[in-house]
């Protein structure tokens, strides 16, 4: 087994009614519809599991490496559970639904899946006034439920400017909708339960407006809102700038900049890595692999040390 090699991946596209063809223009994908609004790029989740592009597992998926070669990951073969971490681009070329996920315990007790959903988003690129939907106003629960039954949107709904090269971190239980016109890079756990809260009265192509799921996001929203503090670290590593954008109970988020040259020692049981601007070559152990935008990667467990060099932007991700 290639444990000391990449494990390219393939992404897996989605279809939704507020996507566009960013993920075509600025990524160079290929994508299957008019609309698609999202790439699951490295995913083992059953809704959408990256296929492997490289070495003799090419053509499986990530669910079979996470169960079969448990290796990869430094995980004990009989350990049971999901792969934990599912990355996604969002083109957002109309406003996503305002909504919230459950937490850990919710989603088990009531959905039956094993994880919950907090996420990040850092901001790949966004039109000029581009905002977020972040959060709320109401300061009780009460307070909370009325003005959802009221539908006093622009009383309850807290927004945010944002640009390119923002960081947001959104834990369950948290109000939030990507706005028009914004291009995301999305961390999050491997977890596809979205409580919907408010569509804009939008329709499908059946005329039928899309579900609301109001009583259960009434029961898993933080009541009062409060933002998230992160402390956020920097290190030089010869030609790489490693950002700690964010390292919280789920997933620990960096930005890489690689400008130059850099030797690098794994620092995590594997690593997940997004080419998110420019192109590099990734050696390892001697054989050289060449990523670009685009270029979505594991670097298993055997990789002990590796090299960078070139001209480029990374998000990199880890349990």
């Amino acid at each position: 087994m290639y444990n000391n090699e990449p494990i390219f991946l393939q992404p897996v596209f989605q279809e939704r009614i507020w996507g566009g063809q960013k993920l075509s223009t600025e990524f160079h994908y290929q994508i299957p519809y008019e609309r698609t609004g999202e790439a699951w790029v490295i995913s083992a989740h059953p809704h959408g599991p990256s296929v492997i592009m490289n070495g003799p597992l090419a053509g499986k998926t990530l669910v079979d490496a996470w169960k079969d070669h448990k290796e990869l990951f430094n995980k004990d073969a009989g350990e049971t559970g999901e792969y934990p971490l599912l990355i996604k681009i969002l083109d957002a070329a109309d406003d996503l639904s305002v909504q919230v996920h459950p937490n850990d315990e919710f989603a088990r007790e009531v959905e039956g899946v094993p994880y919950g959903k907090t996420e990040c988003w850092y901001v790949l690129s966004a039109e000029d006034g581009a905002e977020l939907v972040y959060g709320h106003h109401a300061k009780t629960k009460e307070e909370l439920v009325s003005m959802i039954d009221q539908g006093e949107w622009d009383r309850l709904l807290r927004r945010i400017k944002v640009k390119a090269g923002d960081f947001v971190y959104v834990p369950s239980g948290t109000i939030h909708a990507i706005g028009r016109g914004i291009v995301i890079l999305e961390t999050q756990q491997s977890s596809d339960i979205t409580y919907r809260v408010y569509d804009y009265d939008r329709t499908d192509a059946t005329g039928k407006k899309r579900e609301l799921h109001l009583e259960r996001a009434k029961q898993v929203t933080t009541v009062p809102h409060q933002d998230a503090v992160l402390e956020q670290t920097e290190t030089v590593n010869g030609g790489l700038v490693e950002k700690k954008l964010v390292e919280e109970q789920y997933f620990t988020v960096s930005h890489w900049q690689v400008d130059g040259q850099a030797n690098c020692k794994m620092t995590a049981d594997y690593l997940q890595v997004s080419v998110i601007e420019g192109k590099a070559v990734l050696t390892i152990a001697g054989q050289s692999f060449d990523v670009k935008k685009g270029s979505q990667f594991i670097l298993p467990h055997g990789v002990r040390e590796y090299q960078l060099e070139g001209k480029a932007e990374c998000i990199v991700s880890h349990e």
